[in-house]
């Protein structure tokens, strides 16, 4: 295994609905997930969350606090993910880029619903951004490790 990578992902809020992408490769392929990915050499944590949301939908937006981090480890990669909030700066429709293979803004009431990458639901909890966990978004379809 390398060594761990820095990641960030993008957590954008529009009234009862976040900004979310379906991976389209990797351990994650199919997922859903917030936008992000590695942080590149000479980038700030800032500028790699900008750039990883406007590669991924398309939309620009304003880095703001950290939300928190999580830590996905599987064959061949780990991964230490800092999660921001986002502000976006205009109101266009998401269109997938690189490797997101959709873009959408979902309701929060809708997230559980999706087959969304390993431990989204429970961060989304934890950090106040989503109420509700259901068994479906805590059981099998969260199997696997992903790089969000």
């Amino acid at each position: 295994m390398s060594r761990p990578e820095v990641c960030v992902g993008a957590i954008a809020l529009d009234n009862d609905r976040l900004l979310m992408i379906r991976r389209g490769g990797g351990p994650a392929a199919g997922e859903w997930s917030i936008p992000g990915g590695r942080v590149e050499a000479g980038e700030t944590l800032a500028e790699a969350v900008v750039r990883e949301l406007a590669e991924e939908t398309g939309i620009e937006g304003v880095c703001n606090e950290m939300v928190g981090w999580a830590e996905r480890i599987g064959d061949g990669y780990h991964h230490v993910i800092l999660d921001f909030y986002v502000t976006v700066l205009e109101g266009r429709r998401p269109v997938a880029g690189d490797d997101a293979v959709e873009a959408a803004w979902v309701g929060l009431d809708e997230i559980v619903t999706l087959n969304l990458v390993e431990g989204l639901a429970e961060f989304l909890h934890d950090h106040g951004i989503h109420a509700v966990i259901t068994k479906a978004a805590s059981g099998p379809s969260l199997r696997g490790a992903s790089s969000r």
